[in-house]
């Protein structure tokens, strides 16, 4: 699996919910978690989304990233609380240090 294949139902999963029962804005809100880890990975790493695809390891930083944002219900994350694991993985690949 790669970023890009990675679906509301692959996080409801990986949160352990029932896809089936969730409703409508509990959808909107896995998805927009999605996004927002999306959009973090390219931030933080200067890479764009089809290389990212090309590292399985992003699947593992998004998901942790979203496990996060779900827990604490929050559309942002916090570069300066960022999990370990996460940091890692993304600085493995990060394209715009200084």
């Amino acid at each position: 699996m790669v970023v890009s294949e990675i679906t509301a139902q692959n996080v409801a999963n990986y949160l352990k919910l029932n896809y089936e029962s969730l409703t409508g804005d509990e959808l909107a809100e896995l998805s927009a978690f999605l996004d927002t880890a999306k959009a973090f990975l390219v931030s933080y790493t200067g890479l764009d989304l089809t290389t990212i695809d090309s590292f399985s390891e992003f699947v593992v930083a998004v998901y942790v990233l979203i496990q996060d944002m779900y827990d604490n219900r929050s559309m942002y994350v916090d570069k300066n609380n960022l999990n370990k694991v996460v940091e890692i993985i993304l600085n493995m690949h990060s394209s715009n240090l200084l």
